[in-house]
């Protein structure tokens, strides 16, 4: 947090308790995660063949175990009930991987 904040707020007569997460809950959070949604059902394509199975994206060719908890995993797995369509169901894992690349998308290269 910088160092301003904290004066002006003294200044206010107020006091900074907490910092507030980039994307966190509430309307914004819920706007974000609409938008992390959208994205996620333009990039999913069906599969090819007899027996095409679910829609993926392309260009995820990796497909690691990545460790969570049991709380995680429910909680990923009632957004992703919440964000289905009846046209297109997303899984829980591809809800976790787009939020992952989202994520990862803004760190810097280095």
């Amino acid at each position: 947090m910088a160092a301003n904040v904290k004066k002006i707020a003294e200044l206010l007569g107020a006091k900074v308790v907490a910092q507030i997460p980039d994307t966190g809950g509430g309307a914004f959070g819920a706007a974000r995660l609409a938008e992390i949604v959208a994205t996620l059902q333009a990039r999913l394509r069906p599969g090819v063949g007899k027996r095409p199975g679910r829609p993926t994206v392309v260009t995820w060719t990796v497909s690691p175990k990545v460790p969570m908890s049991a709380a995680t995993e429910a909680k990923l797995a009632r957004l992703a009930e919440r964000v289905s369509t009846a046209e297109r169901k997303i899984s829980p894992m591809q809800l976790a991987a787009q939020l992952l690349e989202e994520v990862v998308a803004k760190l810097p290269d280095e």
